[in-house]
């Protein structure tokens, strides 16, 4: 048998399955006088996008059928009150599967959420779809957020939740015969005005609120099964037993799978539908960055009338888990290997398409941008792509972090203690965890998905430890991150922080590892490539290209030591600019990079090196309160002396810096131009390795071991960074006595901070 064409079925511009899909001659409007609508910035895929061939390509790659109809092109479409019923007169075309709010759509109008948006086409059903039994199933990829579906008249079914797949029997509702058949779907979408999820949809965009995406966004498309049929698989690998189990939901008599590596014929077996077969995947190639390979799966369901459904898949074998290092830290291992996991926060927006990419080419290129950036990671934030997006990602081994979208309410995040979790009503709750375990079951397949994340920076948070529980066991095989930034419960198995500049962070637990799913947000204006001239949105602004490529590097180099001392995995924000924010990688039309791309390229394959065993030999203030001497006011005399008398210096605990800026790390707050810190330490006689200083500050700082003075290098961006102690200053170490340091720092920009320890760096084995 020839080697399966599931990932060439997937992955050309054109349906490679053009044989057997069938190509739906029936005219809706004047093709020739459709156009998108004005944009502010369109993106270079927009001239490729025409209503005879808008994403062509087979929506569902891991369960393939080679016979499908594509309903993607022009529609009717109206804007109605929300009570009113279905229009007579419809408004004009619209171009599916782009949001009405989008360029691409044609249409570019606001729905309010008192209005209903109704769409309308005609189809036809091919007579070979009428034989032997066979049922006709009508698909949708996404449609945002209630719908409800007619087809002649009928109701078919109804759906709500903007990002998750579903599937509507039509057969009884069909006209006989070759008759013309017509499809209508109302959708009403309150984007933030209720509890849905919605990610970043808002009606009011400003700051890091977007454009709303309604109405459908992904491909529509028909497909005939027999009588009995394959719903759905579900996958599960498992490396150390060295099989996989495959799952077959469906009404039938017997299920046959096979699995093939290329030409070879690994393994098969026979079951029934609704119980997992286990087949064995003996020393199996692995799936990770570098080396993503995938198993090729048929799938065959015999019904009881003699009929048969044959369905391709494909799977990655692969595992993640949390292990100890040598250094005893808790860490995140890929395939039994530790990988800093490190990438960009995706928000996927577009400017012409908004949630839709106008192309497949479009949306592969994010994926494209971000490896040959030299990331190995994508945080998919708050957004569910089309399965084809998670499909590439398996193909190009790019790992991926799964966010699922909020909605709800916030909790206020920025006080001292973060509010509790919120109570939801019972109906916001139902459906808040129906749509995640949607998101877990349609993309669950995935290899490149290792982590889950069901909140983000307490936004809808609620029942935390429940929810937890809830994603572990819809899926015990990933990781669960409970919650990404600022509202942490310690729950999960990763502790996640978002610190944008002020790069810290908390050491690894005994059950939880740490990560850093936001920082960076570097910002730079690009004229010309923006979506607003006015009110841009970013953490630090820096608008010549050079002093952003080396603020960047910097906290890339912070990020090295961050990896050394127990760092996990972190996310730089952003891919792209968004909207009215500045701080991707590439402009927001994809035209331009931002940052010198080969020196991102160095410095990010920088942070993967090996990184040494960090030992400490005096703490600093980052997790525990050292006590120091200080005084903001120049002291007189020979102030940096080991015999100076401090007497008439205040004491207090580090971190020193603007609560202001850093919150609660700082724990005596230091606000004038300057400061200076004395305190003594007992270095231990013996340990290994090369003494460093560990160091975060800002501005100019000297650093006075035992009377020797070093001045500490600048850094554009703050963060902890390793300094070398060398020469005069590392022989002025005094081994098992008592050695006395003195810090004298001014401050930078108004951002206060200032924190210090010594530590030495051993070779890992």
């Amino acid at each position: 048998m020839k080697r399966l064409t599931i990932l060439a079925i997937s992955f050309v511009l054109i349906v490679s399955g053009a044989a057997l899909c069938v190509t739906d001659s029936a005219v809706h409007a004047d093709d020739g006088k459709w156009q998108p609508a004005e944009s502010p910035l369109m993106t270079r895929w927009a001239k490729e996008v025409s209503p005879e061939s808008v994403w062509p390509e087979y929506p569902r790659p891991q369960l393939v059928r080679q016979s499908w109809q594509n309903l993607n092109g022009l529609w009717q479409y109206a804007i109605r009150k929300r009570e009113e019923p279905q229009p007579g007169e419809f408004d004009g075309d619209i171009l599916v599967p782009f949001p009405v709010e989008s360029a691409l759509s044609g249409v570019k109008r606001r729905l309010g959420y008192t209005q209903r948006l109704w769409y309308r086409r005609q189809f036809e059903v091919p007579s070979a779809w009428r034989e032997n039994g066979q049922r006709v199933l009508l698909n949708f990829g996404a449609v945002d957020w209630d719908a409800t579906v007619f087809v002649n008249g009928t109701k078919v079914g109804r759906h709500r939740g903007g990002y998750d797949p579903f599937t509507f029997d039509i057969t009884d509702a069909l006209r006989p015969g070759d008759a013309e058949q017509q499809i209508v779907v109302s959708v009403w979408d309150g984007t933030d005005t209720g509890y849905q999820c919605r990610g970043k949809q808002t009606l009011t965009t400003e700051g890091v609120w977007y454009t709303a995406s309604s109405g459908i966004w992904q491909t529509v498309w028909l497909e005939p099964v027999p009588a009995s049929y394959i719903e759905s698989l579900k996958i599960v690998p498992d490396v150390d037993r060295q099989q996989v189990a495959v799952t077959v939901k469906g009404r039938g008599e017997r299920v046959a799978i096979e699995v093939r590596d290329g030409d070879d014929l690994i393994a098969r077996d026979e079951g029934k539908p609704g119980e997992a077969i286990v087949l064995p995947i003996t020393d199996p190639k692995l799936w990770g960055p570098g080396s993503p390979h995938l198993y090729d799966v048929v799938v065959t369901l015999a019904g009881d009338n003699g009929s048969q459904d044959r369905v391709e898949s494909y799977f990655g074998m692969r595992k993640i888990e949390l292990k100890k290092d040598a250094a005893g830290l808790l860490r995140i291992y890929l395939n039994d290997k530790m990988l800093f996991q490190f990438g960009l926060l995706d928000q996927g927006y577009w400017p012409d398409g908004l949630y839709t990419p106008p192309t497949d080419a479009a949306m592969r290129y994010d994926v494209d941008a971000t490896r040959d950036l030299g990331f190995n990671l994508i945080r998919k934030h708050v957004k569910i792509e089309p399965q084809r997006w998670y499909t590439y990602c398996d193909r190009v081994g790019m790992i991926v972090w799964q966010d699922m979208p909020n909605g709800d309410r916030f909790l206020n995040v920025f006080k001292p203690v973060p509010d509790p979790d919120l109570i939801r009503s019972p109906e916001s709750a139902r459906q808040f965890e129906l749509e995640l375990t949607r998101l877990i079951e349609s993309r669950g397949n995935h290899p490149c998905i290792v982590l889950w994340s069901p909140f983000n920076e307490g936004w809808g948070q609620y029942d935390t430890a429940r929810i937890t529980d809830l994603v572990k066991k819809l899926d015990p095989t990933r990781l669960v991150d409970s919650a990404s930034g600022l509202v942490d419960r310690g729950t999960g198995e990763v502790n996640d922080v978002h610190h944008y500049l002020g790069q810290s962070f908390p050491l690894p637990e005994e059950k939880r590892a740490v990560v850093m799913g936001e920082f960076g947000g570097l910002g730079r204006r690009v004229p010309g490539h923006l979506w607003k001239n006015e009110k841009e949105w970013d953490y630090r602004r820096l608008d010549d290209i050079d002093e952003l490529t080396d603020a960047y590097v910097e906290l890339t180099k912070n990020l090295q030591v961050m990896y050394a001392r127990g760092l996990s995995g972190a996310v730089y924000t952003q891919t792209t600019d968004v909207e009215i924010e500045v701080n991707g990688h590439l402009t927001y039309d994809r035209a331009l990079h931002k940052l010198h791309p080969e020196a991102v390229r160095a410095a990010n394959r920088a942070v993967y090196a090996k990184p040494p065993i960090v030992t400490y030999l005096m703490a600093g203030s980052e997790h525990t309160p050292q006590t120091w001497r200080y005084t903001t006011k120049e002291p007189e005399g020979t102030w940096s002396a080991p015999d100076f008398d401090d007497g008439q210096w205040q004491e207090g605990p580090g971190v020193f810096g603007k609560l202001k800026h850093f919150g609660k790390r700082v724990r005596t707050e230091w606000q004038s131009e300057a400061i200076w810190l004395r305190r003594s330490f007992t270095l231990p006689e013996k340990f290994a390795g090369r003494p460093h200083l560990l160091v975060h500050h800002s501005g100019p700082c000297t650093v006075t071991i035992n009377g020797v003075t070093t001045r500490l290098p600048e850094a554009s961006t703050a963060g902890y960074r390793l300094v070398p102690v060398e020469g005069l200053l590392a022989a002025a170490l005094r081994r098992g006595k008592s050695n006395s340091i003195v810090v004298h720092c001014r401050s930078s920009d108004q951002a206060h901070y200032v924190d210090i320890a010594l530590v030495s760096l051993t070779e890992r084995p």
